[in-house]
């Protein structure tokens, strides 16, 4: 499982906790059983802060957080509550488009 992987199946257990316009922060309702996330829990940050539109990215495992801090220029408000509840607007496109790119560049990046 690529790290792009983990990070979606990641993406499908959290909720948004708080949301301000450029900083979120979501927690991850289930537990992480079964998945190994410990160990890529830095490789998953680094790509975060990549992403275009995103400036900081903090993960707390124990707490089953995640704080993002990010361009509300690039990534609108709506794109993080509308791509997680998988709603088919504009603005969870937008982040939609970002995290597939991510994960083609990841992707090529490690079969290269």
């Amino acid at each position: 499982m690529t790290h792009a992987d983990l990070l979606l199946q990641l993406l499908s257990r959290v909720r948004v906790a708080h949301h301000l316009r450029g900083r979120i922060r979501l927690k991850l309702d289930a537990d992480l059983k079964g998945l190994a996330v410990a160990a890529d829990i830095p490789d998953i940050e680094r790509m975060l802060d990549q992403l275009p539109g995103v400036s900081s990215v903090r993960l707390n495992l124990l707490a089953r957080s995640c704080v993002v801090e990010y361009d509300a220029d690039v990534i609108p408000m709506s794109a993080w509550e509308d791509f997680l509840l998988g709603h088919d607007t504009d603005a969870a496109k937008t982040l939609r488009r970002i995290l597939q790119q991510a994960r083609h560049e990841l992707t090529n990046a490690l079969s290269g």
